[in-house]
């Protein structure tokens, strides 16, 4: 596979001229030229939106990385600018292979045409030949799925058939880079489910993915890195998991706060973050550990601690002392296969609050969320907490997880106005690991008491 960058972007920015008045777009096209004409400098009736400013960073080939931001945060500027339907006003652009973009839905369709026919009009624009769309038509109109209409101009079907047809398309064209921007929270479950699992099978045949989506366990399941934007700026790319949890802190933070935040988040800019190896994701060598050891007693490990902790900026609350605990209260976290544990931490409030509810999440090494617990239903949370409370949140749970290492996190929210937010929250603030059972039938993370035989029938 080829060392260079698959995408490297240079200093790019994207500005876009804001007009007061419809009357000011006719004097800017006019001034200037009247300017020149006599010497004089013209002056600028319009002010200046940087959708994007001073992005710069590198996609190697067969990586897969993930666009997280707020709304208006420049993502699907970014993607456009990346794909050449938009042109950058400043910075250099560089990319290499056959592109498949989606967009925004029905993007490079003719609304007038069939769908049978936009299939080879698409394939043509992505670089395919006539006899190289035949070749593929019918797995493409299958995959789509939308029988009775393939015949029938693409402006009479609805967003979901656009989107399956322009996907099947694009997924069917062998790409060296794949984009795309949300078009995947268009259509049913299963259909989703299909979309991302072809997407699966184009990542592990080395095809290089690029996508915006405000799903962060779909971000850490899917991708090696990501990149956080921010109001067009850069603030954060490096290993997936490490990136999503710092667009959270951002996301859920008080709005007074949030400068602060993108602050710290530019400090630490200074390198990439380069945390994606599961041997050594959190500061800890999983590896270096005995792999094929007999469950013994659960136990403490002073080496076996969290590097990756994120805490979010507390509002009026604030989490302390999470910990693993046997029943009895010894503190431990190597923990034995099917022994029942207690979670616990500590909250104490400075400020009154209502709506009160406290939970955690167990997630695996890359960030997805296996499981979770809240101490309160969400329509019968506690009403009212004054200032200066104390609680100790106790989650007893039985670990149904098999041989690996773990994450936990921390949260408590409550109402502001009538909405739910995050008074406080940690990410990473625990990890344990699990002894491997040398017994065990149960694959994957958890154990889900399955009882798997096979039985001779001849």
């Amino acid at each position: 596979m080829s060392s260079e960058p698959m995408i490297s972007l240079e200093g790019v920015g994207k500005c876009y001229p804001v007009y007061a008045r419809p009357a000011d777009r006719l004097r800017q096209y006019l001034m200037p030229r009247l300017s020149r004409a006599i010497g004089r400098e013209s002056k600028r009736y319009y002010d200046e939106y940087w959708a994007l400013r001073d992005v710069s960073f590198e996609v190697r080939p067969g990586e897969q990385v993930g666009i997280v931001g707020r709304n208006g945060a420049g993502k699907s500027t970014l993607l456009q600018v990346i794909c050449g339907t938009l042109q950058p006003t400043t910075g250099n652009v560089e990319v290499r292979g056959r592109i498949a973009a989606l967009l925004e839905l029905g993007a490079g369709f003719n609304p007038e045409l069939t769908g049978s026919e936009n299939i080879f009009l698409n394939g043509s624009v992505l670089g395919l030949s006539n006899e190289q769309v035949q070749a593929r038509y019918d797995d493409i109109v299958a995959f789509a799925d939308i029988p009775g209409f393939i015949g029938q101009p693409v402006k009479q079907y609805s967003s979901g058939m656009y989107m399956r047809l322009a996907f099947s398309v694009a997924v069917h064209v062998e790409p060296d880079l794949l984009v795309v921007d949300e078009a995947l929270s268009v259509g049913d479950e299963a259909y989703q489910r299909k979309c991302h699992a072809r997407i699966r099978r184009l990542r592990d045949a080395g095809t290089t993915i690029l996508f915006v989506s405000h799903s962060a366990g779909h971000v850490t399941e899917v991708c090696d890195r990501a990149v956080l934007l921010d109001r067009g700026e850069l603030l954060s790319v490096g290993a997936a998991k490490d990136v999503v949890s710092r667009y959270q802190k951002l996301l859920y933070a008080a709005s007074g706060k949030q400068e602060a935040i993108r602050n710290a988040l530019r400090d630490e800019r200074g390198g990439e973050i380069r945390d994606g190896s599961p041997s050594t994701a959190a500061g800890y060598d999983v590896a270096a550990k005995p792999a094929h050891r007999a469950p013994g007693p659960a136990y403490w490990d002073p080496g076996l601690v969290p590097q990756s902790v994120v805490e979010y900026a507390g509002r009026g609350c604030r989490i302390a002392d999470a910990r693993i605990l046997t029943p009895t209260g010894e503190r431990v976290n190597v923990l034995r296969p099917g022994d029942e544990y207690i979670y616990a931490f500590r909250v104490s409030f400075t400020e009154a609050a209502a709506g009160v509810r406290f939970g955690m999440m167990v997630k695996s090494l890359t960030g997805i969320e296996l499981a979770g617990a809240v101490t309160h239903a969400e329509d019968d949370p506690l009403s009212f907490v004054t200032a200066g409370s104390e609680f100790e949140v106790r989650v007893r749970f039985r670990n149904a997880f098999n041989m690996g290492t773990y994450f936990l996190n921390a949260g408590v929210v409550g109402l502001d106005g009538e909405q739910e937010t995050y008074l406080a929250r940690q990410l990473d603030v625990a990890m344990f690991r699990v002894l491997r059972d040398p017994g065990a039938q149960a694959t994957g993370f958890m154990d889900f008491g399955a009882d798997a035989r096979v039985e001779a029938i001849t």
